[in-house]
């Protein structure tokens, strides 16, 4: 089960996605506009995020690039969850950091099978604890 952060500025599809990763037993938590989704993404650890490109005070993009960009959250993924797939869209994310591009009108189990496949990804390529070496008296 991962923490998911769901951001979508239509609460039908927002509901929709949270329906879809829930049915996983995923925990989701919703924003509807990219300044809430950042503050959700600051404040609440998500495992990944589901990010719709094109949202209300600050875009998909814009949202992405601040989250990349620092070290705190860059290891979180990212999917661009758009029903704007133009090179120029992907090519906009690709710079932004985005993990992966996914067309809106997908099935369920695209969506199911690209955050599985990220989540485990970032499992793989999370740094291993280094064991506590201190010395004995």
């Amino acid at each position: 089960m991962a923490k998911i952060l769901v951001v979508d500025d239509d609460a039908v599809i927002r509901k929709r996605i949270e329906e879809i990763l829930l049915s996983e037993k995923h925990e989701v938590i919703t924003a509807p506009d990219g300044l809430a989704g950042l503050n959700a993404a600051r404040t609440q650890s998500p495992n990944i995020i589901v990010l719709d490109l094109l949202l209300p005070k600050l875009n998909g993009h814009q949202v992405c690039r601040m989250l990349k960009y620092d070290s705190r959250y860059k290891s979180i993924p990212i999917i661009m969850f758009t029903s704007n797939i133009s090179e120029k869209d992907k090519e906009l994310g690709k710079q932004a950091g985005a993990d992966a591009y996914l067309f809106k009108k997908n099935s369920p189990h695209h969506l199911l099978g690209l955050v599985k496949d990220l989540l485990e990804a970032a499992k793989k390529a999370a740094p291993l604890k280094k064991p506590d070496l201190k010395k004995s008296s």
